[in-house]
């Protein structure tokens, strides 16, 4: 079972069901030759479910793997890319996270540090108490601040068709989603529960700049993006293009997966903040999930709190950690990492625990399509 770790609430998107006109299948070559028969069937099935075009790309021991089907324009009919660049949503978490764990290795700040120490005044509100809240929680989503994705007004004016084509270039700061969340009780005491919210990652984004002085934007960039050269990978901040090579991305704007596909690829990211507002590609993800688990990134301290995972209600076989998840495959293979949806782009970037099989995968349609098949036929 999949678990929501999207940007998007609870009102719009990721519905499943078909596109009423399947796209044409293109199997994009092979590199390396080792055996992913399985996992491009997969990403082919993806495509006849409906999902416009897909992209993968896998790294393990025989070398770099990619395919592509589908296609990345349903004007043109141009095909996916295996260099395509594509929004990675909540992917953007474990960067976050990382970046406040090498924080926290300098000293500069603790895990337990409370919300308010760096934020005073910042979540308070019907109930909530940023006094009452530690970093840690945010980043395992055990802080029980309301996400304000979740949000009925926001949901309708940025999720849904007649106010995304409206509010679609509109420019929201960190302080003002945080302000939508604070209008609504919280989900539960701190501590006392698990679930996913959006506004605790646009917290840690603000966290970052107290602490550091600079944009989270820039601490990711110097700390990973240029450590890595991880060059396809940017923080857009306000930008509403994705840099090229990219595909086009398409949603149904709509509480179900049926009536009319729309073009989404243009819009302003600030709506998804240090929530979710990344952009990447997939070998620059696999570069990322590989160097984070093999300890290139953090310390074996900060690894091991990363990977410190709380369990999950109704889902048997996944955890989260601190902007990091753990799956139990079904053949008993553990994998890291972590999905990502945002407007017409649907992502998943996993690697196994020595870091040194990897794959990511973006669908650019947001309504189907069945990523854990993806993964399950690459690992298993």
């Amino acid at each position: 079972m999949r678990v929501r770790t999207t940007l998007v609430g609870a009102t719009a998107l990721l519905a499943t069901a078909a596109l009423a006109a399947p796209a044409a299948l293109a199997a994009g070559p092979a590199a390396g030759g080792h055996g992913h028969t399985g996992t491009r069937e997969a990403v082919r099935a993806a495509v006849e479910a409906g999902v416009p075009g897909v992209t993968a790309t896998a790294v393990d021991g025989h070398g770099t793997w990619s395919t592509t089907a589908g296609v990345g324009d349903l004007r043109t009919g141009a095909p996916r890319s295996t260099a395509d660049r594509y929004r990675v949503g909540s992917i953007t978490k474990t960067f976050v996270a990382t970046v406040l764990l090498q924080l926290e290795a300098e000293g500069r700040l603790s895990l337990d540090d409370k919300v308010d120490t760096w934020l005073p005044g910042l979540v308070r509100g019907h109930g909530h108490d940023g006094r009452r809240i530690t970093v840690r929680q945010l980043l395992n989503h055990t802080s029980g601040i309301y996400s304000y994705t979740s949000d009925e007004d926001f949901g309708r004016r940025y999720f849904l068709k007649d106010g995304f084509f409206r509010h679609r270039y509109d420019t929201l700061t960190p302080r003002e989603l945080v302000a939508i969340a604070m209008k609504h009780a919280p989900d539960f005491a701190p501590g006392a529960s698990w679930n996913y919210s959006n506004t605790n990652y646009v917290v840690a984004g603000m966290v970052i700049e107290k602490v550091t002085g600079r944009p989270y934007a820039t601490e990711i960039r110097r700390r990973v993006l240029d450590r890595l050269h991880l060059r396809a990978t940017s923080v857009p901040g306000t930008r509403v293009t994705v840099p090229r090579p990219s595909s086009r991305a398409y949603s149904k704007l709509a509480e179900t997966a049926t009536g009319p596909t729309y073009d989404v690829t243009t819009l302003n990211p600030s709506l998804a903040s240090s929530a979710g507002e990344m952009i990447s590609n997939s070998a620059d993800l696999d570069r990322f999930y590989s160097a984070l688990l093999r300890g290139k990134l953090l310390p074996p301290r900060q690894l091991k709190e990363m990977k410190t995972t709380v369990k999950i209600e109704g889902v048997p076989n996944a955890g989260y950690g601190l902007g990091l998840m753990d799956r139990t495959l079904t053949c008993g293979v553990h994998v890291w990492g972590h999905d990502g949806g945002i407007h017409g782009s649907a992502s998943s970037a996993v690697t196994a625990a020595d870091g040194r099989h990897s794959l990511a995968l973006n669908f650019n349609g947001d309504w189907t399509g069945d990523m854990d098949a993806v993964i399950e036929k690459e690992f298993c």
